[in-house]
């Protein structure tokens, strides 16, 4: 059976050996007590590197560091809850105050509500998400008057978003900008950027971007956010950003005492902007750094790891290490080859069906993980004839589903109403008479005005092709708006606030109505019960309750986050969702050339893009703790016709063939009675 998305909780999807050191090894001992000084530690795949983070945060604070003089930052929330939780119980005491333990992101919306006025933006800024930037977008090309086939949205997002990574304002962008396209792109750029501010809204880029100019260039800014803090810890800095990179190097440039922990083997996210050279040279940027290595693995067994280090060894810049097992025993890793996807499919399924019934092991100690999106469908199959449970990551998240997006632009307008993206998805939602035409008006209005959209509701009855029944409900509407931006300014309940207004609204009348079908309506009516509860959990924990702080909160979790499903299935994901998961038995699918490595790797000429694939290959084979099998097809359906494929150089690599081409696999199994392929021969 098909699920829908899952939220997996951070290394709890399965392990069912799961091993750890009973206390600090010597290596994370020594990093965890280095001192005050800018520190690498080069944490290799299941060394623990969560375990040294939260215990150096630890002894800081025992050595007389308050603990709100420490920041620690990682990339997701999942990560920044699971380091706070652990930093509790390591401390063992309810301290008053805390160490600021959060995601990128987040750091920089504290750092932007109280400094962005300088850059011309209110503090009460509302954050648009990917949804929210389309319609932006949109816009932008609209008023550009650019054909469709000149730019799209997403290729309009996709250039804003890569100048925006490499920390190019439009300016910079119009000067880097080759070819015709992104000329136009740019052009757009700027115009995107302009709607934004006239909205009072930032993208995620932008909260990134704009903390980084902020930082270089108010000195007061800079001298007043680095200090705050006397300690900085930056989690999976392999991963940083352009701006990250940055907004890094200002914040500890004070202090020095700078401790990053990574892993430049597990750099996999260059194609969203991260530069593997920020972990590479961390010595020239902090001259007097201490390098720690962790190289102890607590994750897999030997077997494992021999494949995995000997692949690894293939990407030449790189920090020297080696992962060194703490298990004993194990399987060799299998290679399976199969005369096509489908074979492939059946055949790794059947396989988990035996293993299922005649081992302990649950579904969801099992990952079947591949390169590209296009390859789970035969799995899919595969699964739901064997009646076995499965989950594909990556599928809608519940911050996609309608009801909850049209609530959240009801609490971005209440809190900033010229959010213009916002206020056009809610104007008519419910139905209060306000028709396409009558918004469009509106809109047309206010350009020619110059004024934001919600300032002429309240004169709506003035606009040539508003009927006089839309002008009385835009200017009802901008009352209501009013009333409850008022009132969620005084409240003391925000979970009570939200019913009336949901109530007052008709909204849930408004879904049961859309949606006939019981069992559709129950599960529409569920996500808005969700987002109410998740305010309820905001409201307990939050030490200020606000709407804002909820709406920060919100936007900012949906970045990692998709559906919270707990379910004991079968996980079927790409390479890029497994970073930071873990699981006994792991099936690496799609073992050929154009696949892993990817078509696009394989043409580019300068070799960075197969040593990130290859680096993406090391964290698949380096997921699996007891048993590894890599797969291969002879042949894929390509445009509905048999082609043949060629065997990944990786496997070359990892069984030591690669000087070798006509030696053959050093283990490969082969369903009997099928064509057979050496592994070795090219």
């Amino acid at each position: 059976m098909k699920a829908g998305s899952t939220n997996l909780k951070m290394k709890t999807s399965g392990p069912q050996h799961k091993s750890k050191s009973p206390r600090l090894n010597s290596e994370q001992e020594r990093a965890t007590l280095a001192p005050a000084k800018p520190l690498l530690v080069l944490a290799g795949a299941g060394t623990g590197k969560t375990r040294v983070i939260t215990t150096r945060i630890a002894h800081l604070i025992r050595n007389g560091t308050p603990p709100e003089r420490i920041l620690a930052v990682t990339f997701t929330n999942k990560a920044a809850r699971e380091m706070q939780q652990r930093a509790k119980e390591i401390l063992g005491r309810q301290a008053e105050t805390e160490p600021e333990i959060s995601t990128f992101h987040s750091l920089c919306v504290r750092i932007l509500r109280r400094h962005i006025q300088k850059l011309g933006y209110p503090s009460r800024f509302t954050i648009y998400d990917r949804s929210d930037q389309e319609a932006a977008a949109r816009t932008t090309l609209r008023e550009l008057k650019t054909p469709s086939q000149s730019l799209r949205p997403g290729d309009l997002l996709y250039f804003i978003g890569r100048w925006k990574n490499q920390s190019l304002d439009p300016d910079a962008a119009e000067k880097e900008a080759d070819s015709e396209r992104e000329h136009l792109a740019a052009i757009g750029y700027r115009r995107y950027q302009m709607n934004l501010l006239a909205s009072a809204a930032v993208d995620f880029d932008d909260l990134l971007l704009l903390t980084e100019k902020l930082l270089h260039q108010f000195k007061e800014v800079r001298a007043e956010e680095a200090g705050r803090f006397d300690h900085i810890l930056i989690d999976e800095y392999q991963d940083t950003n352009g701006s990250q990179y940055h907004i890094t190097q200002l914040l500890a440039a004070s202090h020095r005492s700078l401790c990053v922990v990574g892993d430049d083997d597990q750099s996999i996210y260059g194609w969203r902007g991260a530069e593997v050279a920020h972990i590479l040279r961390f010595k020239q940027d902090w001259p007097e750094a201490e390098v720690v290595r962790l190289e102890t693995n607590y994750r897999s067994r030997p077997e494992i790891l021999t494949v995995a280090n000997r692949l690894i060894t293939f990407n030449r810049q790189r920090h020297e290490k080696e992962l060194r097992p703490a298990r004993t025993g194990g399987a060799v890793p299998r290679i399976l080859q199969f005369q096509d996807e489908t074979a492939e499919a059946k055949t790794i399924v059947k396989d988990i069906s035996q293993i299922l019934e005649q081992t302990p092991t649950q579904p969801r100690h099992i990952a079947i993980l591949f390169r590209t999106n296009e390859q789970p469908r035969a799995f899919e199959t595969a699964l739901r004839q064997a009646k076995l449970p499965y989950v594909l990551v990556g599928g809608m998240s519940f911050y996609d589903r309608r009801e909850v997006r049209d609530l959240l632009a009801y609490f971005k307008v209440f809190i900033t109403p010229h959010d213009e993206v916002s206020l056009l998805r809610i104007l008519n939602t419910p139905p209060r008479g306000i028709s396409k035409p009558a918004q469009s008006a509106l809109v047309d209005a206010a350009t020619r005005a110059g004024k934001p959209a919600y300032d002429l509701l309240a004169t709506a009855n003035s606009i040539k092709d508003v009927s006089p029944k839309a002008a009385t409900a835009m200017s009802d509407f901008r009352d209501f708006v009013n009333s409850y931006k008022t009132r969620f300014t005084k409240t003391k309940d925000l979970v009570d606030t939200l019913r009336q207004c949901i109530n007052q609204i008709g909204f849930l009348d408004e879904v049961k109505r859309r949606y006939p079908d019981a069992g559709e309506c129950e599960t529409r009516l569920a996500a808005v019960e969700q987002l109410i509860s998740a305010a309820g959990s905001y409201q307990r924990e939050a030490r200020s309750c606000s709407l804002q702080g909820f709406l920060d909160a919100t936007l900012l979790d949906q970045r990692d986050q998709t559906e919270e499903e707990d379910r004991n299935a079968v996980f079927l994901m790409t390479l890029h969702a497994a970073k930071g998961l873990e699981f006994p038995h792991v099936y690496l699918a799609g073992m050929e050339e154009g696949l892993l490595p990817h078509h696009r790797a394989v043409a580019d000429e300068s070799g960075n893009a197969i040593d990130e694939e290859r680096r993406l290959c090391y964290v698949g084979v380096t997921r699996a703790q007891d048993r590894l099998t890599l797969s291969l097809c002879l042949g894929r359906q390509k445009w509905g016709k048999q082609r043949d494929t060629i065997p990944s150089r990786f496997l070359y690599e990892m069984t030591g063939k690669e000087n070798h081409p006509n030696a053959g696999s050093a283990r490969a199994d082969k369903p009997a009675g099928r064509r057979r392929r050496a592994v070795g021969r090219r």
